[in-house]
């Protein structure tokens, strides 16, 4: 039921700090169509990882970190090819970067004509993630972690976990929808 683009849409949301954004935000700050915002939050309601309620839309945040960690590379594995030139994903982006060592063979990069980083070919969830993560440094960090866990090796997985863990979970005293 889910789609891939699902995901991207979930993972800004999960930056939003009050009520849900527009659909048109949404959709220029991640280069697609209003209508396939529309169409994710409504896949997502049915999947239960965003709740409807009166006051607005809800991110079911433990389930979409529950799903992440259990299911995203079941469900969404990645799909890897040859060198190209692009941005960095996975365990050669942010955050990382920074706890892996540089093995020197070429890193995982999401093919854009304007990367600036051979690497080899790591399909991206939707084809504008690239676009949406260089405009949003945050969102980019999110993306990069997902991919870690699609396909990571097992040191790479739980740390991209880890890191998804400290950034998805709501404190008990927290009061935001989103």
């Amino acid at each position: 039921m889910l789609k891939p683009l699902d995901l991207l849409v979930l993972l800004k949301l999960s930056l939003e700090n009050g009520e849900r954004p527009p659909y048109l935000r949404l959709a220029n700050e991640l280069y697609i169509y209003p209508s396939e915002v529309y169409a994710s939050i409504k896949r997502a309601r049915a999947s239960h990882l965003v709740h409807s309620l009166e006051q607005g839309d809800r991110l079911n945040r433990s389930g979409l970190l529950e799903f992440l960690l259990h299911g995203v590379r079941y469900v969404f594995p990645a799909e890897t090819g040859s060198p190209t030139r692009g941005v960095p994903t996975s365990y050669a982006a942010s955050p990382l970067n920074q706890a892996i060592v540089d093995s020197g063979d070429l890193p995982p990069v999401w093919p854009y004509a304007e990367g600036k980083v051979r690497g080899y070919s790591f399909k991206p969830l939707h084809k504008h993630v690239p676009q949406a993560a260089l405009a949003d440094a945050r969102l980019y960090e999110l993306l990069a972690l997902v991919d870690a866990l699609r396909d990571g090796r097992a040191r790479e997985r739980e740390l991209a976990g880890k890191e998804l863990k400290r950034r998805l979970e709501v404190p008990a005293n927290a009061q935001s929808k989103f």
